[in-house]
């Protein structure tokens, strides 16, 4: 699958060849990539916070983010401009960051599952495990819950 993946990338850059240089491809690449992160934050910010939002702000931001409808297809079914749309999703992720950094609570969740994940790695490298670090290990998970 990577193979027929970079196959494509290499085949598009011939095709393109006076258009597409390798810096401009790589700088594509990289923003498909913050891109994905964006994505990733403002789902799990919505996962966490969603609630705290109106009923009307849910299901725009849900439409918009989560089920990736287009500004002016939640306008015209919202009743509302596609401007109007764009300000409420732009108010919707202040107001969630605002919770994120008063609360801290996806960072802690994120903390505690990359040292959930390291304890499982741990496990699975060695055949005795260390009792004795793994009982470190989880009172350390402990102190950040």
């Amino acid at each position: 699958m990577i193979l027929q993946f970079r196959f494509k990338i290499v085949r598009y850059m011939l095709v393109k060849k006076k258009y597409l240089t390798p810096h401009l491809f790589l700088c594509m690449i990289s923003k498909r990539v913050m891109s994905m992160d964006k994505i990733l934050e403002q789902t799990l910010l919505y996962d966490f916070y969603g609630e705290l939002l109106t009923e009307h702000q849910k299901q725009v931001y849900e439409d918009v983010v989560l089920n990736d409808y287009s500004l002016s297809e939640v306008a015209e079914e919202q009743g509302i401009s596609r401007q109007g749309v764009h300000d409420l999703i732009k108010r919707c992720n202040k107001i969630l960051q605002d919770y994120e950094s008063k609360l801290h609570l996806v960072e802690k969740f994120v903390t505690v599952k990359e040292q959930i994940e390291r304890m499982e790695a741990s496990l699975l490298e060695t055949e005795q495990p260390d009792r004795e670090e793994l009982v470190h290990q989880l009172h350390g998970i402990l102190e950040n819950l």
